[in-house]
């Protein structure tokens, strides 16, 4: 929840920077987002909230509470007593401009925000009044990621190519044709390979490609500019482009990993495919391109536990991909089992293949298995490091800025010398 707001909060800060409008509503964020992680700490220290990020319960989390009031009650005084110097100077023009996207982008975040938050709180409010606790499950959170995070993601794609204050019917449809072909190629070809069973990953996965084009768009439509008045080489008036720019086009880049973090989530729920089976040593079972045989299980003692290792010969295509180990670890002392799920991830494919040995009977002479198969699951990996490739150039201190600050610093000092 903190992550959303700050996002929020940095998408509309270019609008105050560029316009001078939205300075209550970024403040508004910017507390909202020390509030959300002060509430987290709160929930997770107090005990009200059952989970595995749960602590011990203790008597800290009232203090908490405490400090929440009060930093609410404080930021809303510097507010209101701040309200004239924050009022706006300019309003916003056009509901078609980059002002506009933003603002959009910013309501849907806010929305999922608040939407987890309400799926938090639930629990505790309707404990409190009904005396039950009704806990929110995975379909609510499903639900509306699918119904905010989908034009989210387009806007992604809108955004960078809609001018300041207002943006014509012709220059929309110049920058436009190329993201939309690449939207409408990449859904044609999704269909004919049978990616229309899913609609939402349809269209996440189209939403995705009109992202990319944007994004590949801007980088070739700056470089082009750039070379046309430097001259030079493609690469030097690329590299030009984004150290002159590096806020603009780092950006860009961490735009492209949430695209890949979206692609890996649309592959990896919609996409999957579960099957449980119980299996006795040498038969086999199916799931998707992939066939397992329960060859044995191995009783070995661990450390501090006694480890069950179901071991399973993985095939694809006829193709002998080895063995997967998976099983439980029964540890004594604390009377707990956890279950240890065999993976194996293909670095062509990205996917993964979790198995999990859920219920061992006997002495393994039968396995109640469940395997799952998560397409694309490892761009969500890719994406981390592409986000801090693009956070890293966004930051990047500028040889000109440092000059100009140092320059300006000089200035500054010069009359306190003489």
């Amino acid at each position: 929840m903190p992550w959303l707001a700050a996002t929020a909060f940095l998408h509309s800060v270019m609008i105050q920077e560029k316009r001078g409008m939205l300075k209550v509503w970024n403040v508004v964020l910017v507390v909202g987002a020390f509030v959300l992680a002060l509430f987290g700490t709160f929930l997770t220290r107090s005990g009200i909230v059952s989970s595995i990020h749960s602590f011990t319960e203790s008597s800290i989390g009232a203090w908490f509470l405490g400090f929440i009031v009060l930093v609410l009650a404080g930021s809303v005084y510097l507010v209101l007593s701040r309200l004239p110097l924050l009022r706006a100077k300019t309003r916003l023009e056009s509901l078609v401009s980059r002002e506009a996207t933003f603002l959009y982008n910013n309501l849907l975040l806010v929305a999922l925000c608040l939407t987890i938050l309400w799926g938090v709180v639930f629990p505790i409010l309707s404990e409190a009044v009904r005396g039950e606790q009704i806990t929110v499950g995975a379909p609510y959170y499903n639900f509306f990621l699918v119904v905010f995070g989908l034009p989210l993601l387009l806007l992604m794609g809108i955004g960078p190519l809609i001018a300041w204050r207002r943006a014509s019917l012709r220059s929309l449809g110049k920058s436009f044709i190329w993201p939309a072909a690449a939207a409408l190629v990449a859904g044609v070809i999704l269909v004919a390979l049978g990616a229309g069973s899913s609609p939402a990953g349809l269209i996440a996965y189209t939403f995705a490609a009109f992202v990319l084009g944007s994004i590949v768009y801007e980088f070739v439509r700056g470089t082009r500019a750039r070379r046309a008045l430097g001259g030079g080489s493609w690469l030097s008036a690329f590299s030009s482009l984004v150290a002159r720019n590096r806020r603009r086009y780092g950006g860009y880049v961490v735009h492209a990993s949430i695209v890949l973090l979206a692609i890996g989530v649309a592959g990896s729920s919609a996409y999957d495919t579960v099957r449980q089976q119980k299996l006795s040593p040498g038969q086999t079972m199916v799931v998707g391109d992939y066939r397992l045989t329960y060859r044995d299980l191995e009783v070995r003692q661990g450390t501090n536990a006694e480890e069950l290792r179901a071991h399973l010969d993985v095939e694809r295509d006829g193709k002998s991909l080895g063995s997967i180990q998976a099983g439980k670890n029964d540890y004594r002392a604390e009377d707990q089992v956890s279950n240890e799920v065999g993976i194996r991830s293909d670095k062509l494919t990205l996917e993964d293949l979790f198995v999990i040995a859920e219920q061992v009977e006997g002495e393994g002479n039968a396995i109640h298995f469940r395997v799952l198969v998560k397409p694309l699951v490892n761009l969500i990996w890719i994406a981390g490091f592409v986000f801090l490739v693009g956070a890293l150039v966004a930051m990047w201190p500028s040889l000109a800025e440092q000059r100009r600050l140092a320059e300006r610093y000089r200035e500054l000092r010069a009359p306190a010398r003489a």
